[in-house]
């Protein structure tokens, strides 16, 4: 794809970045968010896989490459201001989240404090080789 106007549509922040918005194809459940850069969408687009931009580690994320967790994307859309990403995926193994939970919306915010209310599916110890 050498094309590439569809990219210049989207308004990155100043960082270069867009809040990308995964969920889940079959069932509408939102299980995470995360930024992107130009990169990231495109590569994207182009395997079918998500990627992301790690902000703390500063370099592509390859949703998956260190748990198996990956997304396979069946859409992308963008919103009215062309400043979210929604990524409809199909998320392998079950699990979105780095906590070890199918996504990463777990804490509810209940009588003034955040509580736990999703289970924790597998221990993330359990799932990353290298701590990630």
């Amino acid at each position: 794809m050498t094309n590439e106007d569809w990219l210049d549509r989207v308004k990155w922040n100043e960082q270069g970045l867009v809040p990308a918005i995964a969920q889940e194809a079959h069932s509408g459940k939102l299980l995470m968010m995360a930024w992107m850069n130009r990169d990231a969408l495109r590569l994207t687009v182009e395997t079918g896989t998500a990627v992301y931009w790690s902000r703390s580690r500063r370099k592509l994320w390859h949703k998956g490459e260190e748990s198996g967790h990956r997304q396979l994307v069946r859409e992308v859309r963008m919103d009215c201001d062309n400043d979210v990403i929604l990524i409809q995926v199909e998320q392998k193994g079950g699990i979105a989240c780095h906590t070890g939970r199918h996504h990463c919306f777990f804490q509810r915010l209940e009588d003034g404090g955040w509580r736990v209310v999703e289970p924790q599916l597998k221990d993330p110890a359990q799932i990353y080789s290298r701590g990630g």
